[in-house]
């Protein structure tokens, strides 16, 4: 599952990151609004809930949600604000928001609130099927033709990334970021043995490979496999 969480005083940004990390969530910060929303609105179909400070440098939380919301996505999203009266609330729900959570707050609580949403969410699509091959997230699991096949959990969460983005080019550095997580210039060859593990497992001899190749670029579900 992967976060974005927008925030802008480095000391809450960090202790909320790290402690997402140690419950296995993988989280993009940004520290300020105009790059939240560059990566909001570039990451629609890959960030499975959004956490957006109230007030921001640049750009509002306000106006992130807005524009989040206004292409149509129903992904979660939680305020994270000082800002406590009434109107402050009934406000922030009217922008669609998901939940609105005051500062200081409990790790714990953000934790609760974030598994109830995902819970939510995943009820509307935990389920991605190409072809012959089928992986529920609510069950962790992945068929071919009906039959399970055990992947790793980074095989798991590779497919995952490939079939969230099908029909699109998934660049290496996109993929070495969301799936392992590594922001910085980092040799991208793990992928390359992944995506044959995958192969070895999922593909059916004789006939194309259902994860295609682009050279120098990334990689890509074969729409024609």
């Amino acid at each position: 599952m992967r976060i974005l969480l927008v925030e802008d005083e480095s000391a809450i940004a960090d202790f909320i990151a790290d402690g997402l990390r140690e419950e296995g969530f993988a989280v993009d910060v940004a520290n300020n609004g105009r790059l939240g929303l560059q990566l909001a609105l570039d990451g629609l179909d890959e960030y499975d809930i959004f956490l957006l400070d109230w007030m921001l440098p640049g750009v509002s939380g306000i106006e992130i949600c807005r524009a989040i919301r206004k292409e149509n996505t129903q992904k979660p999203i939680i305020f994270l604000t000082a800002k406590d009266t009434v109107d402050d609330a009934v406000f922030a729900l009217e922008t669609k928001t998901n939940n609105y959570i005051r500062k200081p707050f409990a790790f714990e609580e953000l934790l609760a609130r974030i598994r109830v949403h995902l819970r939510q969410s995943k009820a509307q699509q935990s389920v991605f099927k190409w072809n012959n091959i089928e992986l529920n997230l609510e069950t962790h699991h992945v068929y071919k033709n009906g039959t399970n096949v055990e992947l790793t959990q980074k095989e798991f969460a590779l497919l995952e990334f490939l079939l969230r983005n099908k029909g699109k080019v998934c660049r290496r550095t996109r993929i070495i970021e969301k799936v392992w997580d590594i922001h910085f210039d980092h040799d991208t060859a793990v992928i390359d043995v992944y995506i044959n593990l995958l192969r070895k497992k999922l593909d059916t001899q004789g006939e194309p490979s259902f994860i295609q190749t682009l050279r120098g670029v990334g990689y890509r579900i074969n729409l024609e496999a």
